[in-house]
């Protein structure tokens, strides 16, 4: 039988596209029975407070940073979304003494636009908030070395060799509302997928690129960081690619209810616990790393009751 024609962007594969019964069975999930998701090779961890999550979320880039020496350097990629723990990070890095000599930092993605990644001046660029957030705020004698800091760029030849000889330790994410890691979007429905979204294995061959971005992703992101002006938004970007992901020992995604919805917070940890694979939700595919932990702050996660608001 045919797939299901998206109801929220016809020309592109999206999680509405899935069977009914996968729907179902995701948005009836209690946030008691999300915590029972785990299994191996998958952690579901819950947090209770705000400030528990976030901190928990800065000590993964200590933990991998402190790991790191001349002869092992050992780095972590991050993204943009969630960001309150990327002062967090600085606090500790300065509080502790920790010398990044010997660490890396990997960001996830940027924004392309003109036919480059956006400059670091663009008030939406990625590279900006990281550096602001976070690396300007660490004690010089304490900086990690310039070259140790890779951001994806038009051509990303620099960006996947810098992977070759550095041990990621993991690599941290939020979810978007495509159900996303990094800006890794279901693919649009067309050419040899216009009938069926790519193979896994297709998905999974895939490195950092240019690529366009789901209409869902343009209105998430117009939300979360420019009041909702859509025009502000770039319509392409730069993204660390699934080939990369699987370099990494852990992949580590945070959930604190502001960057994806009820059902989608359920919908990828019930995909990835029942080991359904679909590359129109994207995120699914984490089912076959071999070390996944998501992160819920338990209040964010919602209902998916019906409410008339």
């Amino acid at each position: 039988m045919p797939r299901k024609i998206s109801s929220i962007a016809p020309d592109w594969w999206d999680y509405t596209t899935l069977d009914a019964e996968i729907i179902r069975a995701a948005a009836a999930l209690t946030p008691a029975r999300i915590a029972q998701l785990s299994r191996p090779g998958f952690r579901v961890v819950m947090y209770d407070t705000l400030e528990d999550f976030y901190l928990a979320e800065a000590l993964e880039y200590i933990t991998a940073w402190r790991q790191a020496t001349a002869d092992n350097p050992v780095g972590i990629c991050g993204p943009i979304g969630p960001t309150e723990q990327l002062p967090l990070v600085a606090r500790l890095v300065n509080e502790l003494g920790l010398g990044l000599r010997h660490a890396h930092f990997w960001g996830m993605d940027e924004w392309y636009q003109d036919g480059r990644e956006v400059p670091a001046t663009h008030p939406l660029s990625f590279e900006r908030a990281d550096r602001e957030l976070c690396f300007s705020r660490i004690r010089p004698e304490l900086a990690m070395p310039e070259a140790n800091l890779h951001f994806p760029k038009a051509d990303t030849a620099a960006y996947q060799k810098s992977w070759d000889g550095v041990r990621c330790a993991v690599m941290q994410g939020g979810q978007g509302e495509t159900k996303h890691w990094a800006f890794n979007d279901p693919p649009r429905r067309t050419g040899a997928h216009r009938d069926a979204p790519p193979t896994p294995a297709e998905y999974r061959a895939l490195g950092t690129r240019r690529v366009d971005l789901h209409p869902i992703t343009l209105a998430q992101n117009a939300r979360t960081s420019g009041g909702g002006n859509i025009a502000l938004v770039p319509t392409e970007a730069l993204t660390v690619g699934p080939r990369e992901t699987w370099r990494a020992e852990k992949v580590s995604i945070w959930q604190a209810g502001f960057h994806d919805n009820p059902f989608g917070q359920r919908l990828s940890a019930f995909m990835i616990s029942e080991r359904l694979v679909d590359t129109a939700v994207p995120m699914s595919l984490l089912a076959d790393h071999p070390n996944v932990q998501f992160n819920y702050y338990r209040p964010g996660l919602g209902t998916c009751e019906i409410e008339m608001h």
